[in-house]
């Protein structure tokens, strides 16, 4: 894979194969880019050309509004509980790919609305390049060394920017955060669930996907705005939410012992799960 800067107006793609992430063999392309050496002052123009968009003063406007009580539920001693945390996944070749630089420099900017410090900011993608890595640490991200799968417990109210993910990643950090005390906690941007849903069979997504399935019905989910140049970039996107008051209208056996997804029957399972050690 080359390092390509060209750009034009997007159209919209499906499959994880699009802003640089692997469609066939993740490890081949991660070797192919590691000659593509991340370009700090593209990130920053990426920033400046974002926040001369629209659509990212929508954003703004709508994320500083929404997550002013975020991770509150319905409790008012919280609901000015700030956040601090946030976790990244999936943002692909940001060295060589100009779709997974405006993500990152999308995330800088939140980050930076949010007032989230960008060393609270835990960034993992198992093709990132060592110079990616090395570049992610130089912008102050932590960057995380295994692969979680998505599994990863929230304790504190945390932003997890998951743009375009693949569905298997959202099961997971669902399964792993499975309790209506948890589940407030995350505040999600990225893929639409009811997008999700939409596109699959109910018989599959019910099968499969069954965190996702399950919440799907109750979760608070806004649709954030794009403008045609950035569709590849940011389309489907949306804000979602966990209030407790919502949760609270789930049935109480959907809570008892959720088993540990293993998707026996998915062919396409769009993550890169963990080497098995021997």
């Amino acid at each position: 894979m080359a390092c390509n800067d060209d750009w034009q107006v997007a159209g919209r793609r499906k499959g994880a194969a699009r802003r640089g992430k692997p469609a066939s063999n993740p490890k081949l392309d991660s070797h192919q880019v590691s000659d593509c050496k991340p370009d700090k002052q593209k990130i920053i123009n990426a920033m400046n050309e974002l926040r001369g968009e629209n659509f990212w003063m929508e954003w703004k406007d709508l994320l500083s509004e929404h997550l002013l009580s975020s991770a509150s539920g319905s409790s008012e001693q919280n609901r000015d509980v700030a956040l601090q945390h946030c976790v990244c996944y999936g943002l692909g070749h940001f060295a060589s790919c100009v779709s997974a630089r405006y993500q990152l420099a999308m995330l800088l900017l939140l980050l930076e609305t949010l007032q989230i410090p960008v060393g609270s900011c835990s960034v993992y993608d198992p093709v990132f390049s060592e110079s990616e890595c090395d570049a992610l640490k130089e912008l102050g991200f932590t960057v995380l060394t295994e692969n979680e799968e998505g599994k990863r417990a929230v304790y504190q109210p945390t932003l997890l920017y998951l743009m375009h993910c693949g569905k298997a990643l959202y099961n997971n950090l669902l399964w792993k955060n499975w309790t209506p005390q948890t589940l407030p906690n995350m505040i999600i941007i990225g893929n639409s669930f009811h997008g999700i849903q939409e596109r699959m069979l109910r018989r599959e997504f019910e099968r499969d996907y069954s965190f996702l399935s399950n919440v799907a019905s109750v979760c608070d989910e806004m649709s954030l705005p794009c403008s045609s140049r950035f569709l590849d970039v940011f389309n489907d996107t949306a804000l979602i939410q966990f209030p407790l008051e919502n949760l609270n209208k789930l049935p109480e056996c959907m809570w008892t012992d959720p088993s540990e997804p293993l998707y026996e029957h998915c062919q396409d399972l769009e993550i890169i799960q963990k080497e098995k050690s021997s």
